[in-house]
């Protein structure tokens, strides 16, 4: 297929269209514009409504309630704005009702900066809504990734009824990149997904209250909760078959980088670099951020590896946490940080790396 070139978020959106998305709710908020615009123009033509929403309250509700009929449906907004989301995200994990949505990052907290950041990482990962659910959490590190990833979220969410996260920084989504576009969905393969999802979704007939997972299980019955917050802890280990890592030039490794999105970005060119100056590290490069790749922190060889660097665009660092699992104490954990809309830079990594290994 031929390559076009596209601005990230307009990628993002198409990729969804082309996934059979016929739904988008959602509110102006700086850096993620260019998705709902897009949506704006090309959902009418391909039968598929859009709506801008009065707020983030009220967009999530309609996406909900979209989904609920059973409609590949999707929201996007940015860190400030996903926040005001997360209701309205936990009553669709709660719901067991599919849906996708994008954080197109920036600095925190707060209203912060307008400029890229990974200050959501426990937001996107541990606590995107009230209850204890999880969901899938993909990361792309470009354009063309985010396009792929965005295509099989809808894929994910549906196998799994429950909302699925596309974690992209302000960078993936302003930046434009040539990319190769998904096939184009059929009406025939988009009306065959909606047949099957008759059996649970709110189309007006009676359904029995066991299939009936469009409204909030349980209905005050505790036990009723319970046993479906063990159904559903049961689909979250189910997800270790669907982890994405990236493990590049590990296994001789004296130091290994470890980031997400454009921060190992900028340490895979850094790894290139290096490489060629006798500096033997690598990268561990998450694209699931939940589940995590902790087992690929397994792979390092300790014997030779005199540390493990972090790098992230957030201060405190976040995504640490969970390299910290997956490390378990073998070796030294360093930090290479920026925050509030700092982009990370080469430089820094590289200064960082040289600081470790002299």
């Amino acid at each position: 297929m031929a390559r076009v070139l596209m601005k990230g978020c307009e990628a993002i959106a198409e990729a969804a269209v082309r996934a059979g998305c016929r739904f988008f709710a959602g509110y102006p908020i700086t850096p993620q514009n260019e998705i709902p615009e897009y949506f704006a123009r090309r959902l009418p033509e391909v039968g598929g409504n859009f709506v801008q929403g009065e707020s983030e309250v009220a967009s999530v509700n309609m996406v909900y309630g979209a989904a609920a009929a059973g409609t590949r449906s999707m929201t996007s907004s940015s860190s400030p704005g996903i926040a005001l989301k997360s209701e309205g995200i936990s009553y669709c994990a709660a719901a067991r009702v599919p849906i996708v949505y994008a954080n197109i990052s920036r600095g925190g907290p707060g209203v912060g900066a307008i400029q890229p950041a990974q200050q959501d990482y426990f937001q996107a990962t541990k606590a995107s809504g009230n209850g204890g659910f999880r969901m899938m959490v993909l990361a792309p590190s470009t354009v063309q990734e985010a396009v792929d990833l965005t295509y099989a979220a809808f894929d994910y969410a549906d196998r799994d009824m429950n909302p699925v996260l596309l974690l992209a920084d302000g960078v993936i989504g302003t930046m434009m990149e040539p990319v190769e576009l998904p096939e184009m969905k059929t009406e025939e393969e988009i009306a065959a997904i909606k047949e099957g999802k008759k059996k649970w979704a709110c189309i007006g007939h009676e359904l029995d209250y066991a299939n009936r997972s469009w409204i909030q299980p349980g209905q005050w019955d505790t036990k009723k909760m319970q046993e479906w917050n063990e159904r559903a802890s049961e689909m979250y280990d189910s997800w270790e078959k669907d982890v994405m890592v990236e493990e590049y030039q590990v296994e001789d490794a004296e130091l290994v980088l470890t980031a997400y999105g454009i921060s190992a970005r900028i340490c895979k060119s850094v790894v290139d670099m290096l490489r060629k100056e006798g500096y033997k590290i690598g990268l561990i490069r998450p694209i699931t951020v939940s589940p995590f790749p902790y087992a690929s922190y397994d792979k390092i060889n300790y014997d030779i590896c005199k540390a493990v660097l972090d790098v992230e665009m957030s201060i405190p660092a976040q995504f640490i946490e969970d390299v910290e699992m997956g490390v378990k104490g073998r070796c030294a954990i360093e930090t290479c940080l920026c925050s509030g809309g700092n982009i990370m830079s080469r430089e820094a990594v590289i200064e960082a790396v040289k600081k470790i290994l002299g």
